[in-house]
């Protein structure tokens, strides 16, 4: 067969058939080279933007200021108990004072409260990755799935 260039006229044949059908229809392995090219990508580019420089000496006195609000707020609560034990007619005065404080003054404390601890929580919340299932890590990129019609024509073709 090969003798009389039927075989190499064959697969001229069927790559000029692959190219046209191409314009028709996704080839899929390329498809999914692609896909996977970009996620490397995307990968790559949010690794990047989350990465940590060593943290100087202003950046561990900043995130120890931001460690020190609920400590002082739980204290502080267990304080105003002690006080109110330890002095009750300064508790009292003091506590008529906060009743002149006036309504959405309570409403912007509220707001800035939620919104610290909110945020806090959403922060831990979104570092938690252990739901992440095994099966979502990236294959490697030299990995491209199997694709059985494609093995049967070469093996076919020859």
């Amino acid at each position: 067969m090969s003798l009389l260039g039927i075989g190499r006229a064959a697969r001229d044949v069927g790559g000029a058939v692959a190219e046209v059908s191409e314009v028709f229809t996704v080839n899929k392995t390329k498809a999914e080279i692609a896909a996977q090219a970009r996620y490397q990508a995307a990968l790559a580019q949010a690794g990047e933007e989350f990465k940590q420089a060593q943290a100087g000496w202003f950046d561990r006195f900043v995130n120890g200021l931001n460690r020190l609000p609920r400590p002082i707020m739980a204290l502080s609560t267990v304080g105003m108990f002690a006080y109110a034990m330890s002095d009750p007619d300064g508790f009292s005065v003091r506590m008529q004072g906060l009743a002149y404080v006036p309504e959405p003054l309570w409403w912007l404390l509220g707001a800035i409260v939620s919104f610290y601890f909110g945020a806090r929580e959403l922060s831990h919340f979104r570092g938690y990755r252990a739901g992440i299932p095994p099966a979502a890590a990236p294959r490697p990129e030299n990995e491209v799935g199997e694709n059985a019609a494609l093995e049967a024509w070469r093996v076919a073709v020859g």
